[in-house]
């Protein structure tokens, strides 16, 4: 199988016995040389002379002789030593190229630019082993190799690599598969994510069996280990100018001269020395981003914490000038307790005479106000009664005006129409003048009712003078009673006086008369009770006043109601004098009319000749040709029947077929405007 990166000739190649002579006679110069750099070398030149001439061997046997059918087995193991042996050149010199990359770039210590010979050549070696074992596709134009095809399927599994994708799309100086591939590598060192990128490209390779034969280096181990090379290229820095370089015809040969010169380390320790600098570097650079990291979150924290800190402190003092102010709040009302019991015993006693002489005075004016109470609410369910009544004839007068309202709507109408509605409007005007005479005998009914209610409504406001007069005697009662109170306290005064002296009697006195406090403390509130619910009794009871106070505006309300239907049936009967003269003077013009509405029926059928056009069928203003839209809508004449903008259809004119004034076409309106005025000369 041929290969698919190019090899310099075989003249070219240095061979093992050429650079065995040269290290004997350059033995005393090369004690600086690397020996590392020399093996890896030796053994990459040597691998590939062996699988140049091998291929070029399979090349001829393949051409010229006919190979046996036996022999399969030994051609399938001599393919597989064959990819085996390019994986393990490809390898080294990937190691080698790297190698020299990293060394020379630490020892100029700048940004690496796209003419620098160890980076074009690291270039060259990654591009051979990215071709290796690529399966060849073939196309309408021919067969197609290149390793583009598996580096845009980054672009899909990590969607980081997007924009490296679309700016080498946008590069228009690239035009073929192998120039976008070198543009998107150079693109993917610049990031510092070459590595990255590869590894996940090997993580699934199931994508890649489609562009990779199964003996290709990325699909073994091997990628995998110069995947693991490429991480040391991070340390380098490169700026690489896509513009203006020419990567579609860059011919991949590798330089081995660059492999083989001496180098500026002076032993192999300088070199080992490097890679543990470049490793600790790594490292504290890794544990600078975790430090900061974790210093960032421990000042937030701290932050929070001291809000918090702030926070409590504000609450605690708060808490502690509570706390003192509540103290003080506590021994203030124990003191307003012992106050309050003190008068609460001295108040029980007042109390207790007191309730005595209220009782009886309650009493009496009890029997009195329930014998008010039984007549006012006789009297009560008389007037809802008389109100239910008024109501049901209100609302039969609001009935048979409403039925005059739409008796006189259709009079309106009929009065358009010809000799045959006349009879019909006479019928309905005797028809209006029966209910005019029950609405008059009604109305006559209602006035009736009205006195009566009016007398009904002047015995209850002389009731409720008689209540107002009670109340006021009740008043006076217990201002009489508050000056007995008076007194008696004055009596007891003196009483306490005279009774100083008896202190020693009543000691003894006092055990009967604690039993009877008892007894007389519970028929104080057994009448306190009682006290409570004649104060709600008495509340219920100027309740009901007042809502006998707002039936009486109500009733006032009604008869000015009364009034406004009288008024409004004294129009009514104006207006229905008034339709009679218009009927007779309807009779004296209908014979004028019929001769009017033979010339209109003439006029009619030279008209109706027009169809009335439906809307689908007219897209353009008939008169100004105007296509129609949202803004300029459809109208039809109603005397032509052709569709017309708002513009050329904004005249209205009373037609024969229609009541009222519709819309017509400035031709119609012109035509009818001149037969009209024909007609009145």
């Amino acid at each position: 199988r041929q290969e698919d990166f190019e090899i310099i000739d075989k003249n070219q190649i240095p061979s093992a016995t050429e650079l065995k002579n040269e290290e004997k006679e350059k033995a005393a110069e090369e004690a600086r040389w690397s020996a590392p750099i020399l093996s890896l070398a030796k053994k990459a030149s040597e691998n590939l002379a062996l699988s140049y001439g091998n291929a070029l061997k399979s090349a001829a046997l393949v051409g010229f002789i006919s190979k046996p059918v036996s022999n399969d087995n030994t051609a399938k193991t001599s393919v597989r030593y064959h990819a085996m042996e390019e994986r393990a050149n490809l390898m080294n010199m990937m190691k080698l190229s790297i190698k020299t990359l990293i060394q020379s770039a630490l020892s100029l210590g700048r940004t690496l630019d796209s003419d620098f010979p160890p980076l074009q050549q690291f270039f060259v070696v990654l591009e051979h082993c990215l071709k290796h074992g690529l399966k060849v596709k073939k196309t309408f134009i021919g067969q197609n190799k290149s390793f583009f095809g598996p580096l845009e399927l980054v672009e899909k599994l990590c969607p980081e690599a997007s924009d490296i994708a679309t700016s080498v799309k946008n590069l228009p100086e690239l035009k073929t598969a192998v120039g976008r591939g070198r543009a998107w590598l150079y693109l993917a060192l610049m990031q510092k994510k070459l590595a990255d990128y590869l590894k996940v490209l090997l993580d699934h390779k199931h994508l890649l069996s489609e562009f990779y034969e199964p003996d290709a280096l990325m699909m073994e181990e091997e990628g995998a280990v110069i995947v693991g090379l490429l991480v040391g290229l991070n340390v380098i820095d490169a700026n690489l100018c896509l513009k203006g370089e020419d990567l579609d015809s860059q011919v991949g040969v590798i330089d081995f001269s660059l492999y083989l010169k001496e180098t500026q380390d002076s032993d192999s320790k300088q070199d080992g020395g490097i890679t543990a600098v470049l490793d600790q570097k790594h490292y504290v650079e890794e544990l600078n981003r975790h430090l900061s990291c974790t210093v960032a979150d421990l000042q937030n924290k701290i932050d929070c914490l001291e809000k918090t800190n702030s926070k409590l402190q504000e609450e605690l003092a708060a808490a502690t000038d509570r706390i003192g102010s509540l103290q003080e709040e506590q021994q203030q009302l124990k003191q307003q307790n012992e106050l309050i019991r003190e008068r609460s015993e001295k108040s029980v006693e007042v109390t207790k005479e007191d309730t005595k002489v209220e009782l009886d005075t309650y009493r009496q004016s009890r029997q009195g106000l329930d014998e008010m109470y039984s007549d006012v609410w006789k009297q009560l369910k008389e007037e809802k009664k008389m109100r239910l009544e008024l109501e049901k004839e209100l609302e039969l007068q609001i009935g048979m005006k409403t039925e005059m309202e739409i008796a006189m709507k259709l009079l309106e109408k009929d009065t358009h129409e010809k000799q045959d509605t006349l009879v019909a409007l006479r019928q309905q005007l005797e028809e209006v003048k029966a209910i005019n005479l029950q609405m008059f005998h009604k109305s006559q009914n209602a006035e009736s009712s009205l006195q009566q209610k009016t007398e009904a409504i002047s015995s209850f406001e002389e009731k409720t003078n008689e209540m107002m007069s009670s109340m006021k005697q009740m008043e006076e009662r217990l201002q009489h009673a508050e000056k007995a109170r008076q007194a008696a306290e004055e009596r007891c005064n003196k009483m306490k006086q005279e009774l100083a002296g008896r202190l020693d009697t009543c000691r003894q006195q006092m055990s009967q008369l604690d039993s009877k406090c008892s007894t007389l403390e519970k028929e104080l509130k057994s009448e306190k009770e009682q006290r409570q619910t004649l104060q709600k009794e008495l509340h219920q009871e100027k309740d009901a006043t007042s809502l006998l106070k707002t039936e009486l505006e109500q009733m006032e309300g009604l008869k000015k109601e009364l009034r406004k239907l009288q008024d409004e049936k004294q129009q009514l009967e104006k207006v229905c004098e008034e339709q009679e003269q218009a009927l007779q003077e309807m009779g004296l013009h209908l014979s004028q009319s019929k001769l009017k509405m033979e010339d209109i029926k003439e006029v009619n059928k030279a008209l109706k000749g027009h169809t009335w056009l439906k809307d689908d069928e007219a897209t353009h203003c008939k008169q100004c040709e105007k296509e129609f839209s949202i803004s300029r809508r459809k109208h039809h004449c109603r005397n032509c029947g052709d569709i017309f903008c708002n513009t050329c259809s904004s005249n209205e004119l009373a037609l024969p077929s229609y009541p009222k004034p519709v819309r017509v076409c400035d031709t119609c309106h012109t035509l009818l405007l001149q037969r009209c005025s024909s007609n009145s000369s």
